[in-house]
């Protein structure tokens, strides 16, 4: 019997075809995103992070728009027509007198250097805003990012239990069958597994759930199956003392800066309010061409002159009063935001320092001693050597130690995403 050979053509088709099929689920499969990707990531596309970015760069135009000098004035008279015949002859603009006349503002006491001053300073006012609003959002990332771990880790977690769970129904079952287990027991440990179930399910829930939140700070449109994040999640403890947290956001606080700046700007203010007091004159220059002077030798005249306002009601008191108290009250705002530095950072720390507190003891003995409880239990219930009850109770008591301290991880990274919104920046290292 001879064999069939598949033709070259049809072979080659089918590779293409595994290969396209191939490609796919690796494009569908997007590489998990560490959280130095999701922050880089965040800060490149964030749409209301990106329209506050514009704030800074309007805030820079308007210091072409303070430094620009006053425009000179041209003026254009003409004057003298005459409307009858001279002579017999019609010359409707002999005698007309023309005059351009240019005219300019000085600004004095440094006006325009006082206004760009002023101007920069509010760029420099909105950039540290601009880095307050990325501080408070990054926070809300980290929150979220946070969130993921957290729920994929109480999924793992769910799963584990469901397939202990699933071999624990085996061995009751088996138990069963030998005689050794009544039915109502099995009935019973049998109803359980919807437990594990539900617990699944609502895991899945939360975890696509924080998912979504992320990819909404991302601005991804990439579909929650596909998307995923990794990192590490767990604790350290290691915490520095509180005075170095202090000094760093003290020097680190884009909000604080804010308020430092605006005491500058309003002194300058000031400055510009006592400069705007002063008299501008403005200086001008004519040229008169007048050919019916009785002079026949001076039809073509110059002239200059200057102009001085008398201010003498007006000296810009109330401009002058209002910047004064404008420095007041900023520095004012600059104590209490000073002192909002100290709260936040004296309020995250101690949150810091109690989950620490809190998760040591876990990882020192509690898991291991939940772990070792559960197994035993296990071991004799599988013997007989244990009642149902005692082994439902303690795989219960896991259960609960292993949510509680993945609960406690989660608030710990949360308030050292909060300790590094307190100082300005990430001094702890998730």
């Amino acid at each position: 019997m001879k064999s069939k050979q598949i033709p070259i053509v049809t072979r080659n088709i089918g590779g293409c075809i595994l290969g396209f099929l191939f490609l796919a689920s690796s494009a569908c499969a997007q590489q998990a995103l560490t959280w130095d990707q999701v922050k880089t990531k965040f800060e490149a596309v964030n749409p209301a992070l990106k329209a506050d970015a514009d704030n800074v760069d309007e805030m820079r135009a308007e210091e072409i728009t303070a430094f620009l000098r006053p425009n000179p004035q041209f003026t254009l008279s003409v004057d003298g027509n005459q409307a009858g015949p001279h002579n017999g002859v019609w010359t409707p603009f002999k005698g007309t007198t023309e005059q351009p006349n240019f005219s300019y503002l000085h600004e004095r006491e440094h006006k325009r250097e006082l206004r760009l001053e002023s101007a920069q300073e509010g760029t420099r006012i909105t950039q540290s805003q601009h880095e307050d609003l990325e501080r408070n959002m990054v926070f809300a990332l980290r929150t979220a990012f946070v969130a993921t771990l957290q729920a994929k880790f109480v999924l793992d977690l769910a799963r584990a239990d469901l397939e202990y769970y699933d071999h624990i129904i085996e061995i009751s079952r088996a138990r069963f069958n030998a005689g050794d287990l009544a039915q109502i027991d099995l009935d019973r440990i049998e109803l359980l597994r919807v437990q594990y179930e539900s617990e699944i399910e609502t895991a899945i829930v939360n975890l696509r759930t924080a998912k979504i939140q992320l990819l909404q700070l991302l601005n991804d449109r990439t579909p929650v199956d596909q998307f995923d994040v990794t990192g590490p999640f767990d604790f350290s403890d290691a915490l520095q003392p509180l005075e170095t947290y202090r000094d760093a956001a003290l020097a680190a606080r884009p909000d604080l800066q804010a308020a430092l700046q605006t005491i500058q700007q309003s002194v300058t203010n000031h400055k510009l309010a006592v400069a705007n007091g002063s008299t501008d004159p403005t200086f001008a220059g004519w040229f008169t061409n007048n050919s019916s002077t009785n002079n026949p030798n001076g039809p073509e005249t110059i002239g200059a002159s200057v102009s001085i306002p008398l201010r003498i009601f007006d000296h810009n008191q109330g401009e002058k009063k209002r910047t004064q108290i404008d420095i007041e009250r900023s520095q004012q705002a600059s104590e209490a935001a000073r002192a909002q530095v100290f709260s936040d950072v004296d309020t995250a720390y101690e949150l810091v320092r109690s989950n620490i507190a809190l998760l040591k003891p876990y990882k020192a003995r509690y898991n291991d001693q939940a772990l070792r409880v559960r197994d035993t239990v296990t071991f004799a219930y599988e013997h007989g050597g244990a009642s149902l009850m005692d082994f439902l109770n303690a795989q219960s008591d896991y259960r609960q130690v292993q949510l509680a301290y993945a609960q406690l991880i989660g608030a710990y990274l949360t308030a050292a995403g909060q300790l590094n919104l307190a100082i300005g920046h990430e001094e702890i290292q998730p």
